[in-house]
């Protein structure tokens, strides 16, 4: 589960998750440990330009990851709505200490920056890659239920 939504993203994440347009994805970035803003700063963010503007810096060596087997599924008996993808491996990891990872949507992979990616979630992990394959489960990163 998330850590947190970002305002941004804040009641869209399950329509972003649907990957509505043709070239979209959702997309996963890993950020260094050294220098992770608090949550009250990145939470405003409304671009991954802008989460990565400040002190907080991706962490490019474990390259970012585009989402598979994306399924947003409507839990009536608990009335909320579950957001899952499959597991993302990491082969032969290296590179600085993570903190976190955020998830952005991309609304056209075949063009754009970083100013065009949404993020939707991050999500706390501590995480020194060695070399080793690394699989990070994602079960229901998102969940949003009603009031």
């Amino acid at each position: 589960m998330a850590t947190f939504t970002f305002n941004i993203a804040l009641g869209k994440v399950a329509y972003y998750a649907s990957l509505p347009a043709a070239n979209d994805a959702l997309v996963l970035m890993a950020l260094e440990a050294a220098g992770l803003e608090t949550d009250a700063v990145l939470r405003d963010k409304d671009d991954f330009a802008a989460v990565v503007a400040g002190t907080t810096n991706e962490q490019t060596t474990v390259t970012r990851k585009t989402l598979s087997g994306v399924t947003a599924t409507v839990d009536d008996t608990n009335d909320r709505i579950n957001v899952d993808a499959a597991d993302v491996t990491y082969t032969t990891p290296t590179g600085n200490p993570i903190g976190a990872f955020v998830l952005c949507y991309d609304p056209d992979t075949t063009t754009g920056t970083d100013a065009d990616l949404i993020p939707l979630t991050k999500h706390d992990l501590s995480w020194t890659p060695d070399g080793n394959t690394f699989s990070l489960a994602i079960n229901d990163f998102f969940r949003a239920a009603s009031a």
